[in-house]
């Protein structure tokens, strides 16, 4: 077989935008990075959203807020400091984008917290860090989010970061495997309730999509290891999965809900 089969394949061009979320105002936690999160603050943006994004980073998101307004307008992008392990800060970012843009429609929980530690060695605090942030934020923003939505009587959209890490196992990843599954649960969960409102409920799964921060807390080691046991042979841009979230937060998704969507070979 010719050996250029197993060659790792490279990223597909960037995808051109087409008006999916115009006049639509989205919500997204840790979006101020180079990562899924600010990949997907930049593809909303560019598929006619109006953004407010929420960092734990104050700085970067000050930055990211200021990069992204001189290119689409201060007019549709905005966001302050926010740390969802604090249900008040998750308030004050739902606050700000009603009183900018009136009302609220989709809802991207991206934030989590990662770390590598054998189960045996784990501690609590490393333990209940990961939980708090990944699992945990999670439900608050989502709890608050549909507050809102059934409140204003709006048929909303939230989208959740799950992982491949919620379905197979990998050493040292107990606890972000476990707080992932959870995500994926509370999905479920959260969709049967937010259904008889209109609202959809669903969750994206990825795997190894790289950027600056991760590889710089990733041994090459494992980056190689992980890209190697993906089907094309090469880790996800996050604009990639950043595509995914926007079609879960589309009309093109309308009757799905309670789903995760695997943007990955690993899902088992």
């Amino acid at each position: 077989m010719d050996a250029s089969a197993h060659a790792p394949a490279h990223a597909p061009a960037y995808v051109a935008a087409h008006d999916l979320l115009a006049d639509r105002t989205a919500v997204i936690t840790a979006a101020a990075g180079a990562g899924i999160g600010g990949a997907t603050a930049r593809r909303f943006l560019e598929e006619g959203a109006r953004v407010v994004i929420g960092d734990a980073h104050a700085v970067r998101t000050k930055q990211s807020v200021a990069a992204l307004a001189e290119e689409f307008g201060a007019d549709r992008i905005d966001g302050i400091p926010c740390d969802v392990t604090d249900a008040a800060q998750i308030e004050a970012l739902f606050d700000l984008a009603e009183r900018r843009h009136g009302h609220l429609d989709i809802v991207v929980n991206n934030a989590g917290l990662g770390g590598t530690a054998e189960l045996t060695e784990m501690t609590d605090d490393q333990w209940d860090k990961v939980v708090d942030v990944t699992l945990n934020g999670t439900f608050r923003s989502t709890r608050e989010a549909l507050r809102r939505l059934r409140t204003a009587g709006r048929a909303g959209v939230i989208v959740n970061n799950a992982s491949v890490l919620g379905w197979r196992a990998q050493a040292g990843q107990a606890h972000y495997a476990a707080a992932k599954a959870g995500v994926m649960a509370l999905t479920r969960c959260a969709a049967l309730e937010a259904a008889p409102h209109g609202i959809r409920v669903n969750a994206v799964s990825p795997s190894l999509a790289l950027h600056p921060h991760l590889a710089k807390v990733t041994s090459p080691e494992l980056l190689e290891e992980l890209t190697a046991r993906e089907a094309f042979g090469r880790h996800a841009e996050p604009w990639e999965i950043a595509n995914v979230i926007v079609f879960l937060a589309s009309g093109y998704s309308s009757y799905m809900t309670g789903e995760t969507v695997s943007v990955s070979s690993q899902h088992a």
